[in-house]
């Protein structure tokens, strides 16, 4: 009897846990519709947030989709050819970068550095009780450190996104011409032959939705912290673990619902 009233127990606090995060998403959502209508004490946040997750991360994001999409055409050039199957590697090579790997390798970059630095951060902020002394003078934490960095990393995940489907599309010819020879101009129009508007919608659509999720968990854990300081590296691993998981099952969620409709 006690091990099922502990499960019992369990099970209700994480339907609890759920339902609240769900409300908590909920009031981001809310006030998010009316950040451009006030006055923008935030807009600096917001700024700050971009330029850390997006305009800084640009970087990896490069090595990483130039790396990725020079041996994804490697490989299409040495195996496909051999089946008469040549011209399928740009249709890999799209589905790959566009639809799965760009929006989601994006994604672990964004929850590697944003998600923990965000969490960390707003834990920080909570155990010095600077969270108090906002509510003390009338500033809604939601509105000017949630909504900010949730537009942040939002904007960023997509542009990002954007970036690393360019470099991953195209900057990998530059690799690719090193090992097998190939007119640039035959490489294009073969991309664009085999490129369709719903691979692009549906890695745009993807990087949004990660976008969204790693801030909203991020934010959600820094602001889980109570009042030791000992929790704030708890609340970082949180923060990475959960939109780990959340992205995969998003991921696989989309992936299917597209090739379905």
């Amino acid at each position: 009897m006690r091990l099922i009233g502990a499960i019992g127990h369990k099970v209700i606090n994480r339907t609890q846990q759920f339902f609240y995060a769900l409300g908590f998403f909920g009031r981001i959502l809310r006030e998010t519709a009316l950040f451009f209508t006030r006055r923008q004490v935030a807009l600096k946040v917001l700024v700050m947030q971009i330029l850390f997750t997006g305009v800084e991360a640009l970087s990896i994001s490069t090595v990483l989709a130039i790396g990725i999409g020079a041996i994804i055409n490697i490989i299409g050039v040495s195996v496909l050819p051999q089946f008469g199957q040549g011209k399928l590697m740009y249709t890999l090579l799209i589905a790959i970068i566009t639809r799965e790997l760009g929006p989601l390798l994006t994604a672990f970059i964004i929850t590697a550095r944003s998600g923990t630095a965000i969490a960390t951060e707003l834990g920080n902020m909570v155990v010095s009780h600077e969270i108090e002394a906002y509510i003390s003078v009338g500033i809604d934490p939601i509105s000017y450190l949630a909504v900010p960095r949730f537009l942040g990393v939002t904007l960023s995940s997509l542009f990002l996104n954007i970036y690393f489907n360019i470099f991953g599309l195209l900057g990998s010819y530059v690799v690719l011409s090193l090992v097998a020879p190939l007119p640039f101009t035959e490489y294009f129009n073969n991309l664009m032959e085999a490129i369709r508007l719903v691979d692009i919608g549906t890695g745009l659509f993807k990087s949004i939705i990660f976008g969204a999720l790693v801030s909203t968990v991020a934010v959600f854990q820094g602001f889980s912290v109570l009042r030791a300081s000992t929790e704030i590296p708890q609340a970082g691993i949180r923060a990475v673990g959960q939109s780990l998981v959340l992205l995969v099952v998003a991921d696989a969620f989309i992936t299917v619902l597209s090739y379905l409709i």
